[in-house]
């Protein structure tokens, strides 16, 4: 039965969502970004069909009405940076072998069906367009040290073997840490508190004093250097783990807003961006609960370090299904989302008018809206159907954490591209593995 409150709630939804069924439909939204800089698109769990194809089809917009330069995703610098550029036309291969080479789990994020329709979406625009205004593809996540690494060995083979010699004494340091993706690193931290941090600090300022003698190609002589600063907040990331509290997650997005800071300057000063991350990357963490644990996200960051520039859409459903893993590097697997907890924002948006529906949060400045707390459904990487109820809710003021929000009343499973993922430790990050 409905408390006064929910009903009081859902009265004032009523009067406040727009319906959403087509690509049209999508103008109240599209009115709301207005003339932003970076428009961030959210998700409510990293496996749901819908969820991708609505960013997908707002980015599309984005890039071709508003002249949007690049998108930023919550993925690993080196296999997104696989997708740039191949959409820019040069790797002559094909989107298929790009996402199949997404190896590391859990590969579904970004090796799936839904990407690969964008990526040769993205290639197919880029190929009209002069090579300096081709649309970008980049990742902002902090887990990809070794393949970093890698990357930079690689590249300073060809170009500065001069500079070889720090990045194989970094690599060298990390290698006995490798087969756990750094968690028996964490633990020695506590013996010896820097074991690679110097090596890894020393190569990035190596290659940043080295950068413009590496002209030859500017787009990837920005990339060795974006893989250097991986490795440096990597081993941030790694030594925070064993800390406890927020510092692992703040970390990790700090690394995120600092990668989207450089994208920007690299694209230019009148560059704007579009993310794609986790709704609790996107949803300005000071309006949850994450804020008293002193979480911070990349949401919050981007409205604090550009004022009046971002835009903040959170995505969300009653029921369904999802692509996750029982747990940490488990198979992926297809399970049913049930129907959302009662008192929810799911399941107030499920019982507002229109199935599917876009909600302005500047319409609902309402008291009761905006100083009350209610659970607000996350997914993760890592999901148990059965017992979502007890820790899968994040109490939010969902008008004050996001710009608007996208309700799907019933969504699917995304549709992954077949493959063996590997098998690692889970990251200590948090507790459904966003």
């Amino acid at each position: 039965m409905q408390t006064d409150f929910q009903v009081e709630v859902e009265q004032l939804l009523n009067k406040s969502v727009y319906p959403l069924n087509e690509s049209n439909d999508l103008y109240p939204l599209f009115k709301r970004i207005g003339n932003a800089r970076i428009v961030m698109l959210g998700e409510a769990s990293h496996g749901t069909h819908e969820f991708y194809t609505w960013r997908s089809e707002i980015t599309k917009r984005l890039i071709r009405q508003k002249g949007f330069n690049f998108i930023a995703v919550e993925g690993d610098w080196p296999d997104c940076y696989s997708i740039n550029r191949f959409i820019k036309g040069y790797d002559p291969t094909n989107a298929w072998n790009i996402l199949k080479q997404f190896e590391r789990w859990p590969t579904w994020m970004w090796s799936n069906w839904e990407i690969l329709a964008l990526s040769e979406w993205l290639a197919q625009h880029n190929g009209t367009l002069q090579r300096k205004h081709r649309v970008g593809f980049y990742g902002l996540d902090v887990y990809s040290l070794w393949e970093s690494l890698e990357q930079i060995r690689t590249y300073l083979q060809r170009v500065d073997p001069s500079s070889l010699p720090s990045a194989e004494k970094a690599f060298r340091c990390f290698e006995p840490y490798k087969e756990d993706e750094g968690r028996s690193y964490a633990h020695a931290t506590q013996m010896v508190p820097k074991i690679c941090e110097d090596e890894v600090v020393q190569m990035l300022q190596k290659i940043q004093h080295r950068l413009p003698t590496y002209d030859h190609d500017f787009e990837n002589a920005f990339n060795v250097e974006q893989n250097a600063l991986v490795a440096v907040n990597a081993e941030r990331y790694y030594r925070s783990m064993l800390v406890g509290g927020a510092n692992s997650w703040n970390v990790r997005d700090g690394h995120m807003i600092e990668t989207l800071q450089r994208l920007l300057d690299f694209h230019g000063p009148h560059s704007r961006a579009i993310v794609w991350a986790h709704n609790t990357h996107v949803g300005d963490a000071r309006y949850t609960d994450m804020a008293g644990d002193g979480m911070f996200n990349i949401g919050e960051l981007a409205r604090k370090n550009f004022p009046d520039e971002v835009v903040l859409v959170g995505f969300g459903s009653a029921k369904g299904s999802v692509i996750a893993g029982r747990n940490w590097g488990a198979p992926m697997q297809k399970m049913n989302v049930p129907q959302a907890k009662a008192g929810s924002w799911e399941d107030l948006m499920h019982n507002t008018k229109y199935e599917n529906k876009i909600l302005i949060s500047a319409d609902v400045e309402h008291p009761l809206l905006v100083d009350n707390e209610i659970g607000h459904r996350a997914i993760g990487v890592v999901y148990n159907p059965m017992f979502e109820q007890y820790g899968n809710y994040v109490p939010s003021i969902l008008p004050l954490r996001y710009d608007a929000f996208i309700h799907i009343d019933e969504t699917m499973a995304l549709h992954p591209i077949p493959m063996q993922a590997d098998q690692h430790e889970v990251p200590e990050t948090f507790p459904f593995g966003v």
